[in-house]
């Protein structure tokens, strides 16, 4: 089993024409022979990602996905810029090479960055790693050092200052997807109305110092060094990216983190190990968090509820491309059985909360 993270068969109606690919890479990469060979990076379910593979020299090319897409969402050019900025503070983002803007070679803009070669974790921990629950709880503590080190970048002196409005973000949030998740509603889809008044009635009125916000920070957008896997070499998928409440950016991680103790059918929805024996709990992930940067959390109901709402709004977001017969990819057809999941979760979280 290859524990570097490996791109396969291109999926039926993503293809790619290599043959107007290559010239505008030529054109924009000094140094490249030959013709390249196209393949797709199967994990994801947002913008795409395949593998240039020239003789000499490997790419990742992202674009966004086929079909209706949120108005704001899916920017390649602004990804591209925070790759090349962000990475003076951060240096851990990809090298990006270029952004074509001309839609007419792959029907979308796209960019092309360098491709880290790595591990990237996914469901279960690999048993090649033979990591004990000591090794585990160091890579977790890691995993949650990054997204404090992000938190503290100087984004200003990278320039990005402009990169999103710090005041009045948390407000945004909620409205911005409670209006996503509307426009995207299925006839089929849960409500969520009595979790969004609760959000709207709790918004803290003393928000954190703005940072930089990745959005969508969890293991399987994380690179894992192949020569030793507890080091995280590079984070992927900075399409979101803004600047806001760095809190509302770890409730956005929380969402993802299925525990150990948490039922079966929530099980079903996890993506990463964070139930592996040695990973912290959703409520000590808060503490080392709140230990390692500094900060005070009180109310962690409130951004972990967010993070399970805005979730669901991904989630239908892409249920509906696929309920409108936009894209054929058949793991999305079980998505609207997660979204109501998410609702029961966070149900279950205001119904224990004490503000």
């Amino acid at each position: 089993m290859a524990l570097t993270d490996q791109s396969t068969q291109i999926r039926a109606g993503e293809e790619l024409d290599a043959s107007l690919i290559d010239p505008y890479l030529k054109s924009h990469i000094p140094g490249l022979s030959g013709s390249p060979e196209i393949s797709q990076f199967p994990g994801g379910a947002s913008n795409l990602t395949y593998l240039i593979r020239y003789p000499e020299h490997e790419f990742v090319l992202r674009r966004p996905p086929f079909g209706s897409k949120a108005k704001s969402a899916h920017d390649m050019g602004r990804e591209y810029r925070i790759l090349n900025q962000l990475s003076d503070g951060f240096p851990y983002c990809p090298k990006a090479y270029a952004h074509c803007t001309d839609e007419s070679l792959i029907g979308s803009e796209f960019y092309v960055m360098e491709r880290v070669n790595g591990i990237i974790l996914r469901s279960e921990l690999p048993a090649e790693l033979h990591f004990d629950t000591q090794q585990t709880t160091a890579l977790c503590k890691n995993f949650i050092d990054k997204l404090v080190e992000l938190h503290q970048v100087d984004y200003a002196a990278c320039g990005l200052a402009d990169l999103g409005k710090p005041e009045g973000y948390v407000q945004r949030q909620i409205s911005g997807w409670s209006d996503r998740y509307e426009k995207a509603r299925t006839p089929d889809a849960p409500s969520w109305e009595s979790v969004r008044t609760w959000l709207r009635e709790k918004m803290p009125t003393n928000p954190s110092a703005a940072s930089i916000v990745h959005n969508d920070y969890r293991f399987d957008n994380v690179i894992l060094d192949p020569a030793n896997p507890m080091q995280i070499i590079g984070v992927l998928d900075w399409e979101l990216t803004t600047i806001g409440d760095p809190l509302m950016d770890l409730g956005n991680t929380l969402a993802y983190w299925i525990e150990a103790g948490d039922p079966a059918p929530v099980q079903l929805m996890r993506r990463q190990p964070s139930h592996a024996p040695g990973m912290l709990t959703r409520r000590e992930f808060v503490d080392y968090y709140a230990e390692r940067s500094g900060t005070r959390i009180d109310n962690f109901d409130f951004y972990y509820t967010y993070g399970l709402f805005r979730l669901a709004g991904i989630v239908q977001q892409i249920y509906y491309r696929f309920f409108h017969g936009q894209t054929q990819d058949k793991r999305f057809a079980q998505f609207i059985h997660m979204n109501t999941l998410l609702e029961h979760m966070s149900l279950k979280v205001i119904d224990k909360s004490n503000l």
